[in-house]
């Protein structure tokens, strides 16, 4: 066994408002400079929808990702021979189009123009080139299904949705949306780390975070590419590549990431997950079918004997046990089996949870305008949900129908239960059956209840004490101290490749 420590992150999508206060928060901090206008470490799409960069969930188009090779996983689109062969000319490489062309507008035609008949304007001008140019498109350009024929249409997670319940989605009557925000994952089997000819991008002993080297950072890009969630960009200005830090400086002065602290409607939590190191390969080739199962299996009990004694011989520090004791993320995860990988068919084993979102009964209103439900109960069962389960299943399970209904029936067994402590008008039957359904209790669905909507601020983030002049040799997948590089090139440290 193998413990090692991962700061690791939920977010309860049934909380997320789309106000993108996060994304502002991660803007204004790291990203707002030259060559990164472009880049939101931090974005928050709408579902149904193509996303950002567009289609970035398309992977016969990107080749993000690892890809199963009998016992073992290989890149899709990236690594030494497919590297080699697209070193001048990568394909599957997103381009700015994909993303957006970042603008500002022209300020000064507003305060400076003659006197006139007309109406000054402020022309958008390209932050890229300077010159005026025509906008197109943005981080967030179908927003609440803005532009739908274009983008929510397209989704590519409609694959297992028949023509029926793709058309239903864009009734009048039965239009729903969510949002997904998503950063980095910091995955446990990063493909960026294994596609790097540089060995510039390394994921950290102490803590798991995922980082490039800068000094090393060669513009090979080809991390671009092997990121299937595209959190991976290239700063044209600076000709290296960057990503989301998970803020780490301020995890090391025990403060919360900009976009978790900014959180409007706290859905974010932070925590520390222990996990056996030796099983990653082995759960990353496993079966599509087995996937979620095995990866959260690799997730370790914290408070047990053995998996503490293995730690501490692998040099995790106490406080770090004790912080991984009393992790939200560990609860919702593991302990409460409610918060699920995002995409786990691309075998990257990513440290981002999502609790899938809840949507509204149908409903109807009189003549009087009286608001009735028209089901039998409060709460329509989940086979009433307006989104399908196999488009939730296509996010979240690898196309496990079955595992999501199970999740959606624990937090519906949440909703009845807190409605009967705080109201008391359900019948006891519909109680009992809510519960069983979701394979929980009173006591544990108060406890999801408490962690959801009346968490304080400690109690979401869970940060361990940094322990730098101790931390554990960083860890390079793809590249050592000798200096050998993913296409078995050598380096001098001190002048690069």
């Amino acid at each position: 066994m193998n413990v090692r420590s991962q700061v690791s992150m939920v977010f309860h999508l049934d909380k997320c408002i789309g106000c993108h206060t996060c994304s502002v928060a991660c803007k204004n901090i790291w990203t707002d400079r030259k060559g990164a206008e472009y880049m939101w470490w931090n974005n928050v799409e709408t579902k149904p929808g193509t996303g950002y960069p567009t289609k970035w969930e398309n992977q016969d188009i990107y080749k993000g990702g690892w890809e199963r090779d009998g016992a073992s996983v290989s890149l899709k689109g990236a690594g030494k021979l497919r590297g080699l062969k697209n070193i001048f000319h990568n394909p599957f490489m997103p381009v700015l189009e994909d993303y957006y062309e970042p603008w500002t507008y022209k300020y000064d035609d507003l305060f400076n123009a003659p006197a006139g008949d007309d109406q000054p304007t402020a022309r958008p001008i390209s932050l890229v080139t300077g010159e005026p140019m025509d906008v197109k498109a943005g981080p967030n350009w179908d927003d609440d299904l803005g532009g739908s024929p274009d983008y929510a249409r397209n989704d590519v997670n409609f694959k297992d949705l028949t023509p029926a319940e793709q058309e239903s989605l864009f009734q009048l009557e039965q239009m729903v949306f969510f949002y997904l925000p998503r950063i980095c994952n910091h995955c446990l089997n990063p493909a960026c780390v294994g596609a790097c000819p540089s060995g510039a991008i390394y994921k950290r002993g102490e803590d798991g975070v995922v980082l490039i080297n800068q000094e090393r950072c060669r513009a090979w890009r080809m991390c671009v590419t092997a990121c299937p969630y595209k959190k991976s960009y290239y700063n044209w200005s600076s000709g290296k590549s960057e990503k989301c830090i998970l803020c780490y400086p301020r995890l090391e002065s025990g403060q919360a990431p900009a976009c978790m602290h900014s959180c409007v409607g706290r859905i974010r939590y932070l925590g520390v997950m222990l996990y056996d190191a030796d099983k990653i390969e082995a759960v990353a080739s496993c079966p599509e079918s087995e996937l979620v199962d095995r990866q959260l299996d690799i997730y370790l009990d914290p408070f047990d004997e053995n998996v503490i004694r293995e730690a501490q011989a692998n040099g995790v520090a106490d406080s770090t046990i004790r912080s991984a004791q009393l992790s939200p993320v560990y609860k919702f995860v593991k302990k409460w089996g409610i918060a699920l990988p995002l995409h786990p068919e691309y075998r990257t084993l990513p440290n981002l949870f999502y609790v899938p979102p809840m949507l509204p009964a149908m409903a109807s209103v009189d003549t009087d305008g009286v608001y009735d439900s028209d089901t039998a109960s409060l709460w329509a069962g989940i086979e009433r949900s307006r989104l399908p389960m196999a488009y939730l299943a296509s996010l979240f399970t690898a196309g496990d129908t079955d595992r999501v209904k199970q999740v959606l029936k624990k937090l519906l067994a949440v909703k009845i239960s807190r409605r009967n402590t705080t109201v008391g008008d359900l019948p006891e039957a519909e109680i009992t059956a809510a519960l069983e359904g979701g394979r929980t209790n009173a006591k544990e669905a108060d406890e999801i209840f408490r962690l959801t909507a009346l968490a304080t601020f400690e109690e979401r983030f869970v940060i361990p004490p940094a322990h730098r002049e101790e931390s554990m040799e960083m860890i390079e997948a793809t590249g050592d101290v000798k200096g050998n590089t993913g296409f078995g090139f050598k380096i001098k440290p001190e002048r690069g490749l």
